[in-house]
Parts: C-alpha cells; sequence; structure tokens
C-alpha cells in the first residue's frame, strides 16, 4: 500500500484531537455512595494528578504525530498505539477504583463518566479508520479486538466491581442472559418471516407487473407508521382473536407479548427486504440468462444456478439492514410486555437509574454491529465468487 506523506490524515486528526480534549475537559469518572444517590464527577487530574493525565496524554499525542505524515509504517504504529490505548481504558478505570474506593462504603458505585464513553467511541472510530487504510481484512479487525475484550473481561472479573453498570448485571444476571436469548430469537423469527415473505412478494411483484405499485406503496405505508402507533394497532385485533379462537390463546397470542411485538417487527422488515430481493433478481444481466437458455437450461435450473446465486449478495443486504433494524426496534417491544433487553432500557428510565439503561442498550448496539459485520463479510464473500 503507498500513501502520500504529504498529505495529513485529516480524520485521524480530528478525532484524536476531540479525544485529548474530552479526556483533560471531562468527568472520566463518578462516585456514588449508593445506587439511587447522584455521582460527584472527577476529571482524569483529580483522581491521579496532572502529572498522571498528562502522561496518558502523549499516546495521543503521538497518533496525532504519525496522523500528520502518515506511510503504512507510521499508520502500523498509530494502529499498534490505539490498540494499547483501549486496553489500558479498563486497566485505568481500576486504578481509579482503587483511588477512589472508600472501604467504609462498600455500597459505593463506580460510574463511567462521559469523558471515558466519549473516548471508548472515538478510538474503535480510529480503529476502523487504520484497519480501512491499511487495509486489513475483516478477520483481522476481528483479532485485533480481542486483547481488548480480555482486558476488560479481567479487569471486570478482578478490579471492577463496584463498577456500576457492572453492579446492575450482578443483580439481574439470570434475567439478563434470558433477555438476550428472548431479543434474539424475536429478531430471529420476525427476519426468517420477513425474508419468506418478501421472496414471495418480489416473486410476485417481478411475474405480476401491476403488483408492483401497489406492493411497494403499502409498504412505504407500514414503514412510516411510528413504531409505537403501530403496536397499538395491533393491541385491539389481536385481543379479539384470542378471545376468539382458543387456539390462538394457547399459543400465547394476545394483545401484548411477543404476538404484536413479531407481527409489528415483520410489518417493518418487508420494506427493505422486498426491495433488495426485486432488485437483486432484476438486476442480472439479461445477456447472462440468454446464455443460460442458450445452453438448455429450463427456467426453474435457470433461476436456482444462475439467477439466484447472482442476486444472493444483495438479497443478504437485504437482510443485513433487515437484521440491525429489528435488533433496534425489538427494544421498543418491550414497553407492550415483548420482553427483551428493552425491559433494562425502559426499567432504568423509570427509576432514573442510567446505569441500567445501558445494561440494556449496549448488547444491542453490540448485537446490532455484530450482525452487521458478519452478514456484510458474508454479503462480500459470495459477490467475490465465495474468496476472501
Amino acid at each position: 500500500m503507498t500513501t502520500d506523506r504529504s498529505s495529513p490524515n485529516w480524520v485521524l486528526l480530528c478525532l484524536m484531537s476531540v479525544g485529548l480534549l474530552a479526556w483533560l475537559a471531562l468527568d472520566v469518572v463518578n462516585i456514588a455512595p449508593n445506587r439511587l444517590v447522584a455521582g460527584v464527577p472527577h476529571r482524569a487530574h483529580e483522581v491521579h494528578g496532572w502529572w498522571a493525565a498528562l502522561l496518558a496524554s502523549l499516546p495521543m499525542l503521538a497518533i496525532m504525530g504519525l496522523a500528520w505524515r502518515p506511510d503504512a509504517r507510521r499508520l502500523q504504529v498509530a494502529l499498534a498505539l490505539v490498540i494499547g490505548l483501549l486496553v489500558a481504558m479498563p486497566l485505568w478505570l481500576a486504578t481509579a477504583v482503587m483511588a477512589l474506593a472508600d472501604p467504609d462504603m462498600p455500597q459505593a458505585r463506580l460510574g463511567i463518566g462521559s469523558s471515558l464513553w466519549l473516548l471508548l467511541f472515538l478510538w474503535l472510530l480510529v480503529l476502523i479508520e487504520l484497519r480501512t487504510r491499511l487495509r486489513l481484512s475483516r478477520a483481522v479487525g476481528w483479532l485485533l479486538l480481542l486483547p481488548i475484550i480480555l482486558a476488560w473481561w479481567v479487569s471486570l472479573s478482578l478490579w471492577l466491581e463496584p463498577l456500576a453498570i457492572y453492579r446492575e448485571y450482578q443483580g439481574r444476571s439470570d434475567q439478563f442472559v434470558s433477555a438476550i436469548l428472548y431479543h434474539l430469537f424475536l429478531v430471529g423469527a420476525a427476519v426468517g418471516a420477513s425474508l419468506l415473505l418478501g421472496i414471495v412478494l418480489a416473486l410476485c411483484m417481478r411475474r405480476y407487473r401491476g403488483m408492483r405499485k401497489a406492493g411497494f406503496g403499502v409498504l412505504n405505508v407500514i414503514q412510516t407508521i411510528p413504531s409505537l402507533a403501530l403496536f397499538g394497532l395491533l393491541l385491539a385485533p389481536l385481543a379479539w382473536l384470542a378471545a376468539r379462537f382458543d387456539w390462538l390463546a394457547s399459543m400465547g397470542v394476545s394483545g401484548i407479548g411477543w404476538a404484536p411485538a413479531w407481527l409489528a417487527l415483520v410489518g417493518y422488515s418487508l420494506l427493505p427486504m422486498v426491495r433488495n430481493t426485486y432488485v437483486a433478481l432484476e438486476g442480472v444481466e439479461p445477456a447472462v440468462i440468454e446464455s443460460a437458455r442458450g445452453m438448455g437450461m429450463s427456467r426453474q435450473q435457470t433461476f436456482l444456478q444462475v439467477r439466484l446465486p447472482l442476486a444472493l449478495p444483495v438479497v443478504l443486504e437485504g437482510v443485513r439492514i433487515t437484521t440491525v433494524q429489528a435488533i433496534g426496534l425489538t427494544a421498543v417491544a418491550a414497553l407492550i410486555g415483548a420482553g427483551g433487553l428493552g425491559t433494562f432500557i425502559f426499567q432504568g428510565l423509570g427509576q432514573a437509574a442510567m446505569d441500567l439503561v445501558l445494561l440494556g442498550a449496549l448488547p444491542i448496539i453490540a448485537l446490532a454491529l455484530v450482525a452487521d459485520a458478519l452478514l456484510g463479510a458474508l454479503a462480500d464473500r459470495l459477490r467475490h465468487g465465495g474468496t476472501p
């Protein structure tokens, strides 16, 4: 890879400049005597002193210097530095616990301040930028996250027990695992159903051209309905059906719970699924289809062996978009008793406990990122003929 050393990497410079300001100006941690009392914020220099805060700033300044005249070697050094910063963050939090924790207050809780949240976000963006500039594969990108995840896991296990979000997790560990599994089940059921319906609708639209305008019109209308409004519209008819048909009630169908959540998720998922599937199938070159027919393939063989494999990467992009969207929307479904990780979010909002909100929100973000990365990697692999 060749990089113009006369051209600074302004993305890295801007991200690290904002990170440096956040480190020195915003609160990094806050300490509260218990769960109900607001914490007292502390800046970096108030925890270990100005010398330690300035010393911790040096890696950020070094990355800014490397980004001013970047080449491949300098970017590799910058990559090592940002990984080191991400690994050091939980270790620094552990030292903050030791410095601020009061042994006479065992119920005290340490909250992560706005500075560290912002730094975590910015440094991960820097990691993505460097991976892109160095043209590292997705597999290497995942491997780079392993030491970061290991550092957080070890720190949480050994030193970060007073961390507020960890205390929230400890009090709800069984419920937390169940919520993640239920969240994934609801998302998987909705995406699977929308994929089957999307393929059928796309095929019908291709066969009957009159359905295309009406079908996309209806799906666009469903997409514009606010999620809470759609949940509300489904309550009355589902409650009526459950009261009229005992077999539906025996399946757990009612005005609240999984049934309206699943139907709403399927409704929201249909537009991206149908649109991508339709565009993918229509986008196959006519010459390729004619060549297949000229080789003696039947219509069914042409569809299954030529059109569908060529359209599959774009179809998977629809699955990726739909999955990420469904992971987020499932959180809102907790308002109608559907369960999942959204339960923690709304419980935390009701109790003004932001760490409980984060306990539900952070796994949702992680699930969305993992789903996006895995499905995107699979689509890229298929797009390049099954090679990495």
